[in-house]
């Protein structure tokens, strides 16, 4: 077995809103701004382990801290190694059921949009997994033979790029990852078949920024896929979750709800909102619906009869990139 070296590659933070970057360093693609990771973007192994400067904005310093802290209170990683290798077929502990829901959406993404584009293409995929925690979905498609590199803003050893390491054990070459947020990738353009944002979109600061960072690092004719973000029917139905969420904040996160919204992410996404962003891209999007287990799929009903707000639907929603 092999591990890579961290590579503490060098980050900058926008000034203006706190987002982890890159610096400029030299010419990738006709593009200043996108560097290779080890030389080699998107295999496993291909990034390693980076690391996030502390940034000008300290609203993103206590975020990244707070949000670790609440993950570990709700239990996130505590199954240990057997967790992670599990994942995201979690069949016990307090995530089971939402694990239930997000391995449907998982299932989907492989038969829907990996394997057709693997048997097209004839050769092992190059994936970036964007908001990838802990790496599993990188660790799943690895072991499906595809070649994956997993980016997320936060480092910690809860569920963030830094519990990923406990995988090294299980591969020969543990999968690449970096420190980075969605709106300023540090990797060269048109290095990607596929980029996924798994159950993160709606954590991305700026939505047409986000995406056309995505658009820039996937090939022509590949895929930007979208998993497990809320997506809801109308804009004043997401707003009305915003709302809730921020006047039971200091119920639902104690102390640490100060840290935990300070932060100006979309929150939600709707489908007017998704092709606004991506008109100028060039991304036509196609609702992929998965099938849930029941709890989720009477959730709108049960909502219904006790006249609460309708809640958000995840599926599965992707676009070729032009």
């Amino acid at each position: 077995m092999r591990r890579r070296p961290i590579d503490r590659a060098r980050r900058a933070c926008d000034s203006g809103s706190g987002v982890a970057g890159a610096e400029m360093e030299g010419d990738c693609g006709g593009r200043a701004g996108g560097v290779p990771v080890n030389g080699d973007v998107g295999g496993p192994g291909a990034g390693t382990e980076g690391s996030i400067a502390p940034c000008a904005d300290p609203r993103l310093r206590r975020f990244r801290s707070a949000y670790g802290r609440h993950r570990a209170v709700e239990g996130r990683g505590a199954g240990g190694l057997g967790e992670l290798l599990a994942l995201p077929y979690l069949k016990r502990g307090p995530q089971a059921r939402q694990w239930a829901v997000r391995s449907r959406t998982f299932d989907r993404f492989v038969s829907a949009v990996l394997e057709p584009m693997a048997r097209e293409i004839g050769r092992p995929l190059r994936i970036l997994d964007l908001g990838a925690g802990n790496g599993w979905l990188c660790w799943r498609v690895g072991g499906l033979g595809h070649r994956a590199t997993a980016v997320d803003v936060r480092e910690d050893r809860v569920d963030g790029l830094g519990a990923a390491a406990a995988y090294a054990e299980h591969v020969p070459v543990l999968f690449g990852r970096v420190a980075a947020s969605f709106e300023a990738l540090p990797l060269c353009g048109a290095s990607f078949d596929i980029a996924v944002f798994n159950a993160a979109l709606h954590y991305a600061f700026d939505l047409r920024s986000a995406l056309a960072e995505a658009t820039r690092v996937v090939r022509p004719s590949g895929r930007i896929v979208v998993l497990d973000s809320p997506f809801y029917r109308t804009e004043a139905d997401g707003r009305a979750m915003v709302e809730e969420k921020h006047r039971d904040g200091e119920r639902r996160f104690g102390a640490a709800s100060g840290d935990l919204l300070a932060l100006p992410f979309i929150e939600f996404l709707t489908r007017e909102r998704l092709a606004e962003a991506s008109e100028s891209l060039g991304l036509a999007w196609r609702r992929r619906r998965v099938r849930y287990p029941w709890r989720y799929e009477w959730r709108p009903f049960i909502a219904w009869l006790a006249r609460r707000r309708p809640p958000s639907r995840f599926d599965l929603w992707e676009a070729k990139v032009p």
